[in-house]
């Protein structure tokens, strides 16, 4: 009898498995069916069901809906009638649907974005407590600033196109990165992932970072590595820059480095050094040095204007308003200004140069006041670029800016009296098509000069 009973609930348990097995092979069928349409259909997208209809619209019809019902409310059931799906006509897509679709979830960077509104009492802080020398005088209510961490516009626009950098071992590129390699040298071009490198290199011209990879600030904009205590430059450096510029052959060389507030004199005379030897082993070489504020030290200043060079740089970045909120706190608007000024000052018939960030919240006021304070000082060039963020926890992008806005930043440059004015969303402070420019205007001016001063001995 105990045997009996144990037969018989075995055969109840096996007969139980067996339904369960069957049912649950029908409904996986049904399921792979289900999923074989939706893929025929070609017309599941994660990001679809929201925005209806995204493939033809009678073929979804027969797909995502049944009697007026949303198919994600289904649970997963197949619809009443499949004939239908099969026996539909599917229509084709227009000729540019695809590229539409992907335009929009991509985004053009139009929305998107727009930095965090500045509070009252940051306004009020702007009015009460200027800098020495700030134009504040009436803060507008709709003012932004750029944040990490804020929303970053959607997608990129249209004219973020550059080319790519040649692969091909025979390529100037190739050599320009071969020979930094062998040298131990750095780039700003590569160290600040500048989007022309690319270009520049293809071009032969490269930006040499002097003073090694890592700063002793950190700018909330910047890509390069800082740390408090860097290592101790190189002092072959100098000799090796030489070196590698000559190989190179170019015409035009710009050099720039991180900031060393660890050094006495903030690099200067490493910077002077190298100048020296640029001119010493190619004398018609046309050497621009983009470097640091050197705390506003103004015999460092003194130091590098007097060493040689044709084109003495310092970056500004941005407008006044928005310093604190881009630079490291040991930089400073007027500080900056201040350095490009002592800097003509030592050496009168130096060219000085100085780059804006576009796209952080600024407004064209600023950006034209920014213009102003730059030529009351007698600075000679200013580029104007759009502001990319390097990663994620560095500030994010207001907006950017249009080809058209950089067009009339440069032409009001141009007006207010500045030599030369370059303007555009991937217009970097060292671009080789500035440099171009600037080799044949120093050489028009220094042979006019020189022709002056003929006419005037006879």
């Amino acid at each position: 009898c105990h045997r009996s009973g144990t037969f018989f609930f075995i055969k109840k348990y096996i007969r139980i498995i067996a339904y369960v097995f069957t049912k649950t092979r029908t409904m996986i069928r049904s399921h792979t069916l289900l999923t074989a349409c939706c893929l025929s259909a070609n017309a599941f997208s994660y990001t679809s069901f929201t925005n209806r209809p995204t493939a033809p619209s009678s073929l979804m019809h027969g797909l995502i809906s049944t009697n007026n019902h949303d198919f994600l409310t289904t649970r997963g059931r197949a619809p009443s009638s499949l004939t239908s799906l099969f026996s539909a006509e599917p229509t084709a897509p227009e000729s540019d649907t695809a590229s539409s679709k992907y335009e929009v979830a991509r985004g053009d960077g139009s929305t998107g974005g727009g930095g965090v509104p500045m509070t009252k009492k940051q306004r009020s802080d702007m009015q009460q407590h200027p800098t020495e020398g700030s134009s504040f005088e009436n803060v507008e209510d709709n003012l932004v600033r750029p944040k990490v961490g804020a929303e970053m516009p959607k997608g990129r626009p249209s004219w973020f196109h550059v080319p790519a950098p040649s692969q091909s071992a025979d390529s100037r590129y190739q050599k320009v990165k071969d020979s930094l390699s062998t040298l131990s040298l750095h780039t700003v071009c590569e160290e600040a992932q500048c989007p022309n490198i690319g270009e520049c290199w293809n071009g032969g011209t490269g930006t040499i970072m002097l003073l090694g990879d890592t700063c002793t600030r950190g700018c909330m904009f910047c890509a390069v590595k800082t740390d408090g205590k860097p290592p101790e430059p190189d002092p072959f450096e100098p000799f090796k820059t030489a070196e590698a510029v000559v190989q190179w052959g170019v015409d035009y060389i710009v050099l720039t480095s991180v900031d060393r507030d660890d050094i006495p004199d903030g690099g200067a005379q490493h910077f002077a050094t190298t100048v020296e030897l640029l001119k010493h082993r190619k004398p018609s070489l046309f050497v621009e040095c983009l470097v640091s504020d050197f705390q506003g030290d103004p015999n460092s200043v003194a130091t590098l204007a007097t060493s040689g060079l044709d084109v003495y740089a310092h970056n500004v970045e941005t407008v006044e308003r928005l310093q604190k909120y881009v630079r490291d706190s040991r930089a400073g608007y007027w500080q900056s200004i201040g350095t490009l000024e002592h800097a003509k000052k030592v050496q009168p018939g130096l060219y000085t140069k100085t780059s804006l960030m576009l796209g952080l919240g600024e407004t064209d006021e600023e950006v034209i006041q920014a213009m102003r304070d730059l030529r009351s000082v007698d600075v000679d060039v200013v580029t104007f670029g759009q502001y990319l963020r390097p990663t994620e926890n560095h500030l994010s992008v207001v907006e950017y800016v249009t080809p058209e806005k950089f067009e009339y930043f440069k032409k009001a440059g141009e007006e207010l009296g500045f030599k030369y004015v370059a303007s555009g969303p991937l217009v970097r402070s060292s671009y080789k098509a500035g440099e171009f420019y600037l080799t044949h205007m120093i050489n028009k001016e220094r042979e006019e000069k020189m022709a002056t001063q003929g006419d005037g001995e006879k």
